[in-house]
C-alpha cells in the first residue's frame, strides 16, 4: 500500500504530521514532485484554478483521498470521474469561516456606509459631506442566501450590529438555535423584506445563475447585494442593468467572469464595490489550513472517518 502524501505546502511548516508517510510538495507546478500512482492523499494546491487542481488526477491511481483547501468544490468537480471508485472528497469546512464572513460585513458596512466616495473625496483632497445620511446595518433586514457554516458564521458577526431581522435560506429547511432556515423555495417571499441580501450558497447546477433578473427584480428598490459566494452565482449582466438603474447597489467579492477584465463595465457601473476575491486568503487561511491538513492525515493514519467528506466517487 502506497505511503506518499501530496502537500501544497512545506510538510515542515505543518504541527503535528504523522509518521510513516512520505511528503512530496506540490503546489500546481509543472513537474509532478514523484510519481502520481505512489500518492495516496492529495491535498489540492490553493487557488491555482482547476486546470491544476484536476491536473494529477487521472493518474492518481491509488489515491484514496482528495482533501480541498476550498469551501467550495466546484473547481475540482470536473476531474472527479476520471478518479477510481471510492475515493473520497473532503473540503475545507472550518478554514474560511472566519475570513470570509468578515469580509461579508466589511463590504456590507463600507457599502451601507459609503466608503468608497469617501476615499474617492480624500484623493481628491475635498471635505465632501454626504447629501444625505449614509445607511447604517443597525435595523436593516439582512436575508442569507447559503445558510451553511459560512452562512452561519457571516450571522454571528452581524447581530452585534443590530439588525432588525436576519433571515436565512438554504437547499433545505431546518431549524437553528437562531431561528429557522427557511428552504430556496421561499426566496420570492423573502427577498422584497431584505435590505442586504448576502451571498454565501455554494456553486452548484442548482445556484449557476440563480441571482438573474427575476431574483434581481424581486429586491426592494435601493438594496445592497453582497456576494462572498461565487461570481457564477450571479448572473452579470442582469446585476449590470440592476446597478446601471441606480435601483440596486452591490458588493462583490467575486465575478463572473473572474479575474474580472480591466474593461469590463462591471468596474464603472454606479454603486458596486469590488474586491478580487479575497474572502478566504487572508492571515487566518494558513493557520487554519495547516490544522485541516494536520487533523486529517492523524485520522488518515489511523484508519479513522474522515471530516468535512462531501463526496464519494462512484457513489
Amino acid at each position: 500500500m502506497t505511503d506518499e502524501v501530496w502537500l501544497p505546502m512545506a510538510a515542515e511548516t505543518i504541527e503535528g504530521l504523522p509518521g510513516g508517510f512520505t511528503y512530496r510538495f506540490w503546489d500546481g507546478g509543472q513537474e509532478f514532485p514523484a510519481d502520481p500512482a505512489d500518492c495516496a492523499f492529495y491535498v489540492v494546491p490553493y487557488m491555482k484554478g482547476a486546470e491544476v487542481a484536476v491536473r494529477p488526477l487521472a493518474k492518481l491511481t491509488s489515491v484514496r483521498a482528495v482533501q480541498t483547501l476550498t469551501a467550495g468544490i466546484d473547481h475540482v468537480e470536473p476531474g472527479l470521474e476520471l478518479l477510481r471508485p471510492g475515493v473520497q472528497l473532503c473540503n475545507a469546512r472550518g478554514v474560511h469561516e472566519a475570513s470570509t464572513s468578515e469580509l461579508a460585513l466589511a463590504l456590507t458596512l463600507a457599502s451601507l456606509r459609503r466608503l468608497p466616495d469617501f476615499v474617492d473625496a480624500q484623493r481628491a483632497g475635498r471635505w465632501r459631506t454626504p447629501a444625505a445620511f449614509p445607511e447604517a446595518l443597525a435595523d436593516r433586514s439582512v436575508l442569507i442566501v447559503g445558510y451553511g457554516s459560512i452562512g452561519a458564521a457571516v450571522e454571528d458577526r452581524l447581530t452585534p450590529f443590530e439588525p432588525a431581522r436576519v433571515s436565512r435560506i438554504a437547499r433545505s429547511a431546518r431549524t437553528t438555535e437562531r431561528g429557522p432556515v427557511h428552504p430556496l423555495d421561499s426566496l420570492g417571499e423573502l427577498l422584497p423584506e431584505a435590505d442586504v441580501v448576502v451571498l454565501t450558497t455554494p456553486l452548484t447546477p442548482a445556484t449557476r445563475g440563480l441571482v438573474d433578473a427575476a431574483f434581481l427584480a424581486r429586491m426592494r428598490d435601493g438594496a445592497l447585494l453582497v456576494n462572498v459566494a461565487r461570481g457564477a452565482v450571479v448572473d452579470t449582466g442582469a446585476l449590470l442593468a440592476e446597478l446601471n438603474s441606480g435601483r440596486l447597489r452591490a458588493a462583490l467579492d467575486v465575478t463572473d467572469p473572474e479575474p474580472l477584465p480591466d474593461d469590463h463595465p462591471l468596474w464603472h457601473a454606479p454603486g458596486v464595490l469590488i474586491s478580487p476575491h479575497t474572502g478566504g486568503p487572508s492571515s487566518a487561511f494558513a493557520p487554519r489550513a495547516r490544522r485541516l491538513i494536520a487533523a486529517q492525515l492523524n485520522r488518515f493514519a489511523a484508519g479513522e472517518p474522515l471530516h468535512n467528506v462531501v463526496r464519494t466517487t462512484g457513489s
